[in-house]
């Protein structure tokens, strides 16, 4: 184990009652706008009908613009907020297992976000500020298709001495079993996720992060690779984990290459490699396959011009 690495954990997997406040999620939230819209809307704010960006300076009046013009669904979203408010309604009871903390403003759609929050049953504790207005997701629907527009606003806003730090906020920390934020939040609070993800080290709980995507392993490696050796569970999709492996080097060192790696960066090093020795080997066997068959004679054929 390298020096300052947290100690390997032993979780003890026992069937109890599952209590409030026991899983806990950090992030980016967002108040979820979804309208049924027309294609004048979608070419004044210059939006495709399937896409999804970030919001412009542009888009800033589109927001309160969807609200007046379109019958309007709210929701509670985020990525983390949302896998939280998933667990939540699978937990079903008792409410409020699930925390969840993040920056939103002072403002109309910061209030609306609580209510959404609270008929989910998920007990989130916002810090509130004056400076930014609520993040939104604007969800521009045409048809089958879906154009979604995010200003993530005051979620760029938490500070971990205003509000991770609070001794009645800190105490709900404490209480959770389970941790897990998004990568997205790196871009946020790096000093927050730390805070957390060396609590659960030092307390033989569990602490999960998702790479969210393949920006995060690009941009914020450095972040990132800071929160890694706390990480119990990591979750990503194959172009993330694909994107994660290549900035970290793993298609193209050996094993004798990683001596200062810890045991986690070979398992998944190796894991890459032998699922490239797979394909190599699944390959041949169709090369040898072709040779036998009525198009033999021309894989030969080809391998001796490549060779002469």
């Amino acid at each position: 184990m390298a020096t300052g690495e947290p100690k390997a954990k032993k979780i003890k997997l026992e069937e109890k009652k599952i209590s409030q406040n026991a899983l806990f999620g950090m992030g980016n939230p967002l108040l979820d706008i979804c309208a049924v819209v027309d294609k004048d809307f979608l070419d004044k704010y210059g939006l495709k009908a399937n896409d999804q960006i970030l919001a412009e300076d542009k888009h800033k009046e589109m927001f309160e613009e969807i609200v007046k013009k379109f019958k309007v669904e709210y929701h509670a979203g985020g990525a983390t907020q949302n896998a939280v408010k998933i667990a939540q309604w699978m937990i079903q009871k008792p409410h409020k297992v699930a925390t969840f903390f993040g920056c939103i403003g002072k403002d109309k759609f910061g209030e609306i976000l609580k209510e959404k929050a609270e008929e989910s049953h998920v007990d989130a504790h916002y810090y509130e500020q004056s400076e930014e207005p609520t993040g939104t997701c604007a969800a521009c629907i045409t048809g089958d298709n879906r154009s979604l527009v995010a200003n993530l606003a005051a979620a760029n806003c938490y500070k971990k001495d205003k509000h991770l730090d609070l001794e009645e906020n800190w105490e709900l920390v404490e209480k959770a079993k389970v941790y897990y934020i998004a990568g997205f939040f790196l871009t946020v609070s790096l000093e927050s996720i730390l805070k957390v993800a060396k609590h659960a080290s030092e307390n033989n709980k569990i602490f999960s992060l998702n790479l969210s995507a393949p920006f995060i392993s690009q941009f914020f490696k450095e972040s990132l690779m800071k929160v890694m050796p706390y990480v119990d569970i990591l979750f990503g999709n194959e172009t993330e984990a694909a994107t994660f492996a290549r900035e970290q080097g793993f298609e193209d060192h050996s094993r004798c290459d990683r001596r200062d790696w810890n045991a986690e960066q070979i398992l998944a090093a190796e894991s890459v490699r032998e699922r490239e020795r797979e394909r190599e080997s699944e390959q041949e066997r169709y090369r040898e396959k072709g040779e036998g068959g009525s198009d033999g004679e021309q894989v030969r054929r080809e391998r001796e011009t490549r060779m002469g």
